[in-house]
Order: structure tokens, then C-alpha cells, then sequence
């Protein structure tokens, strides 16, 4: 035995130290050296937050502010028809709900200092901006929740992590929410906690949650065709009977029925009974808004605004109309169109809300954006009909988002997260990352103008977001396509169209900077919005119909990861 261990005892010595050392670290569990939590991160985020707590806020603030006076001091009845104030009440019955609980929790400290107060146009102070900056950042605990959950629920933790740390600190949230002002970190919580139930099979939860999440906020509407068809294929029919009696699981479809009725009849009760649902729809569906916001969202409508002004700046010049006439004969003559310029009451660029006219192209109606959104629509829930899975599901979903952001009526620019949080749960395919890229980078930069002076916080932060997770997602994303049958192409020109990003928006920073030195700067006001609105929209565009050529045409990515094998 002695002779044994001194032979063992040889061999280790002869044995170089650093192989024993990657042994050791070899045969260590790599989940124990990681930390997969995201309370750093909370704690972290959190105190940026409190400190960005007195920076600008924009009129959104005073909206939430409004509807907190309305429902603590009104009856419920009166809720849709109250409007002193312009900021009425257009969100559905469960964010009312939501504010009202909010209203029992101001102090009075807060309530003297206006927070509740029904005016025309609030007048509060700091301890108003603490209340609801804080209410903020104790309702998007929901976020950090859901997403915990799901990195725990995960049995391959770094992809999952990587994806709820790069929602919780989106550039997009802290913006929109932390600066601006609104409430999305908790709406998005319960959309990921859709997906993520689509993940662990929990249907029926899956439906409860999204119609608690319509009722919130109706926007997410726009999502419905992919859960519908979804949890039809998944759950309601059995494409394996023929007999069109058992072909259906009628049990399964009341009951979904059942849970999505209950939720919605609950919600709505109260202004069913006061006969007030009307008023309701009216505030919920405000079709008289106009095509485009007051700052065009990066969409197909802003392309088509930008070239009706720029062949309406163009086509005044007299060799410019002559040329273009002798290809389109029904170019309309100079006079005709500054006929049209003084007659026309809004040509998009003047910051109003409200319906758009157009100088040379034709006028677009809400019917012809509803039936463009509609037909995307569809074609986008078919492969989930022939494909019920979880990649596909999330694809749809980010789709009908898609559809609904680049073809809507009067689409906020604030939307592009709609599209952007379920895109994220796809990027561990290397063919998607530059259609994500491409999408996050031109999305989150489109959020700029939200914020008129911070400038070093939007600019800094996005860029640093941005490179740390470009990389992580770049790291952990698989590439099932040999290299050789790759096209580079698009990859170069979404490497070019990012960086460009850059110098846009330097150009419009220095834009803004000498517009009040220079006399023919003011008289394009909206120039620096309308370059934005522009380039951003290309972006977006491109991501779009790269995404949509892999969805329809590259049957291998769309394969769950246990299909795959």
C-alpha cells in the first residue's frame, strides 16, 4: 500500500500544475460559479432611478396625475365622462381600477400638494413627482418577478438571463417609464408572463392573463390574432380526428371562452349597469386623432409623409414639375399645389393631432390602414396553424406586432417595445440577431425626441445597453447554417445602417443647437423629428422584412429546441 501511494504521489508531482488546475475548475458545476438573479440588478436600476426622479417629464405625467383625481373623487359612473381636463380617461376598466387603488395610497402630504386635485391643468410639486415616480418603480417589481421566474423555470440559465436583463434595463423602459412617464414595465411583465406560460404548456393561464392584460390596456389587442389561433391549435382542435364533431375539444373551448368572458364581463360590469359602455368605446377608440402623431412613429406612414413633402417641396420648382410630368401625366401643376398647401388645414409637419392631409399622394383612411394590418395579420397566424409551437407562437407574436406598428392608425412611437419584447425571446438564432439589431438599435433611438434635453443619459446609456448586449446575444446564439451558405450582404448593410445611427444623431443635436442662431433653420421646424422619424423608419422596415423572409421561408429555425434533436 505504501508503495502504492508513493507511485500516486510521483505521478502527481510529474503531472504540470496548471492541468490540474483546469481539472479542478473542468469538474466544478458551472451553475454554482453564476449568479443568475436579477436583485442586483433591481437594487442597481433602482437607485438610477430615484436619482433621474427630478429630471424632465413630459404631459403624460399629468395624464396619470388626472385620472388618479378622477377616480378618487368621482363615481365610477362618471369615470368615461369626466372631461375638465384634456387628458380624459381613454385607457380600458383595469388600469381605471388600477389608478383608483393607486388613489388610496396618496398621502396627504401629496394630496395638498395638488396630486388629487380635478383642474383644467394640474399644478403639483416634488412630493407629487415622488408619489408617482415611486409608484413606477413598485409596479414594474412584476417585471422582475415574472422574468426571475422564468430564468428559474430554465434549465440552461445563461440565454434566459441574458434576456430578462436586457428587458429590464431597455433603454426603451427607462425612458419611456422612468423619464418620461408611463406605466409599461408592469404591462409588459404580464405579456412576458404570457409567453412564458406558453413555454410551460399552462394554456388556461395563458389566456386569464391576456385578457387581465387587454383590459388594462387595449393596445395589446393587437396581439390577439397569434394567442387566438395558438391556443386554438394547441388546445381546441385535434387535427389527428377527421370527424368534424371530435375534431373539436368543445370542453376545452368553453372553458377558454369561459375564462376570457369572465374576466371581460367583470371588468365591465359597472359600466354596462350605468349604461355608460358608449362613452367607454368612444374614449377607447378615438379614430378622429389622425393618421400620425404629432411625431411621426418610424413606420411605413412616416416614409409615405416624407415623400409627399419631399415631392411637394420638389415639384414646385418649375424644370423639377416638367421633368416628372413627362412620366406621370397627373403630376399637378405648381399652381395647383400651392393651391392645396393654403387650403389644407394639417399636412402633418405642423405638431397637431389630428387628421392628416396629403399635398400629392393620396389620402389614407383608417379602413385601408385596418385592412393592411389585417392582411399581415393573417398571413402571419397561418404557420402557427400548421406549426403550434413555441418559437412560432413568439414569431407570430412579433409579427401582429410588427403589422400593427408599421400599418396602424395614428401609432405612438412608444409601441416599438411591443415588438422588441418578444422579438428578444427568439435571439439565440444567429440568423435573427441583425433583423433584433437592427430593430433595437433604430427603435430605441426613434425614442430620443421623447426627451428634448437629456441628451448625455438617452445617448450614453442606449449606446453602452446596446454594445454590452449586442455582444451577449452574439455569444450565445446558435448558428445552424454553414458559413459558406450565409449571405453576408444584409449583415453589412445592418452593420452600416447602425453605425450611421451615430452621426444622425450628432447631426441632429448640433441641428437643434443652431436652430435659434440661424433664421432658415426655424423655418423647418420640424426637420430634426422628421430625420428621425425617417431613418429610424428604415430600420424598422428592414428589420420587418427580414424577419418575415426567415418566418415564411426558413421552416429550420422555427423548430423547438427538443424538435430540433
Amino acid at each position: 500500500m505504501s508503495e502504492i501511494r508513493n507511485r500516486n504521489k510521483n505521478k502527481s508531482k510529474s503531472k504540470p500544475s496548471t492541468l490540474i488546475e483546469e481539472e479542478f475548475v473542468e469538474k466544478l458545476p458551472t451553475t454554482q460559479t453564476r449568479n443568475f438573479s436579477l436583485w442586483n440588478i433591481w437594487v442597481a436600476s433602482t437607485i438610477l432611478k430615484v436619482l433621474l426622479f427630478d429630471t424632465y417629464h413630459s404631459t403624460d405625467f399629468d395624464v396619470h396625475r388626472n385620472w388618479l383625481a378622477i377616480t378618487n373623487k368621482l363615481p365610477i359612473k362618471d369615470w368615461y365622462i369626466e372631461s375638465t381636463s384634456q387628458w380624459t380617461l381613454d385607457y380600458p376598466p383595469i388600469f381605471a381600477y388600477f389608478e383608483w387603488i393607486l388613489s388610496q395610497f396618496v398621502p396627504q402630504v401629496v394630496k395638498d400638494d395638488g396630486c388629487l386635485d380635478i383642474v383644467v391643468k394640474g399644478e403639483y410639486g416634488l412630493p407629487t413627482i415622488v408619489f408617482q415616480r415611486s409608484s413606477v418603480i413598485i409596479t414594474e417589481i412584476l417585471l422582475f418577478a415574472v422574468l426571475q421566474t422564468y430564468i428559474n423555470l430554465s434549465s440552461n440559465k445563461t440565454f434566459p438571463f441574458i434576456v430578462a436583463s436586457s428587458i429590464v434595463l431597455s433603454p426603451g423602459l427607462l425612458i419611456v417609464d422612468h423619464i418620461h412617464f408611463q406605466y409599461n414595465g408592469m404591462l409588459f411583465g404580464l405579456l412576458i408572463a404570457i409567453i412564458v406560460s406558453s413555454i410551460h404548456g399552462k394554456n388556461y393561464l395563458l389566456a386569464f392573463l391576456f385578457a387581465i392584460l387587454l383590459c388594462f390596456k387595449h393596445i395589446f389587442l393587437y396581439l390577439a390574432p397569434a394567442i387566438f389561433v395558438y391556443l386554438l391549435r394547441s388546445e381546441v382542435l385535434d387535427v389527428s380526428q377527421s370527424n368534424l364533431i371530435k375534431f373539436i375539444h368543445w370542453g376545452k373551448l368553453l372553458k377558454l371562452g369561459g375564462i376570457v368572458l369572465t374576466v371581460f364581463i367583470i371588468s365591465f360590469a359597472p359600466f354596462i349597469y350605468y349604461n355608460v359602455i358608449p362613452n367607454v368605446l368612444t374614449r377607447l377608440f378615438p379614430f378622429s386623432r389622425g393618421l400620425t402623431h404629432a411625431y411621426w412613429a418610424p413606420n411605413v406612414w412616416a416614409i409615405y409623409s416624407f415623400l409627399d413633402k419631399f415631392l411637394t417641396l420638389s415639384l414646385q420648382f418649375p424644370y423639377f414639375n416638367t421633368l416628372i410630368s413627362k412620366f406621370f401625366h397627373f403630376t399637378p401643376l405648381i399652381e395647383i399645389i400651392q393651391e392645396r398647401l393654403n387650403l389644407l388645414e394639417n399636412t402633418g409637419t405642423r405638431g397637431l393631432v389630428q387628421d392628416v392631409s396629403f399635398v400629392i399622394l393620396p389620402d389614407i383612411t383608417p379602413k385601408i390602414t385596418f385592412l393592411l394590418t389585417l392582411f399581415y395579420d393573417i398571413l402571419s397566424i397561418l404557420p402557427i396553424l400548421l406549426q403550434p409551437n413555441f418559437k412560432r407562437f413568439v414569431g407570430g407574436l412579433t409579427l401582429n406586432a410588427y403589422a400593427s406598428f408599421l400599418f396602424g392608425w395614428h401609432v405612438h412611437e412608444k409601441a416599438i417595445m411591443l415588438i422588441i419584447f418578444p422579438f428578444t425571446f427568439l435571439v439565440n438564432e444567429r440568423r435573427l440577431l441583425n433583423c433584433f439589431l437592427v430593430l433595437v438599435g433604430s427603435g430605441y433611438v426613434s425614442l430620443f425626441p421623447l426627451l428634448p434635453n437629456q441628451n448625455l443619459i438617452k445617448g450614453l446609456y442606449t449606446f453602452i445597453w446596446f454594445i454590452i448586449y449586442s455582444l451577449s446575444f452574439m455569444e450565445v446564439s446558435k448558428q445552424k447554417t454553414s458559413t459558406r451558405n450565409r449571405i453576408f450582404l444584409f449583415d453589412r448593410v445592418a452593420l452600416i445602417y447602425l453605425i450611421g445611427l451615430i452621426p444622425m444623431v450628432l447631426f441632429v443635436f448640433f441641428l437643434n443647437i443652431f436652430k435659434d442662431k440661424f433664421e432658415i433653420l426655424q423655418k423647418f421646424e420640424f426637420l430634426s423629428l422628421m430625420i428621425y422619424s425617417v431613418y429610424c423608419g428604415i430600420g424598422v422596415i428592414s428589420s420587418w422584412i427580414g424577419l418575415s423572409w426567415l418566418y415564411f421561408f426558413d421552416d429550420s429555425i422555427w423548430l423547438d429546441d427538443n424538435e430540433a434533436e
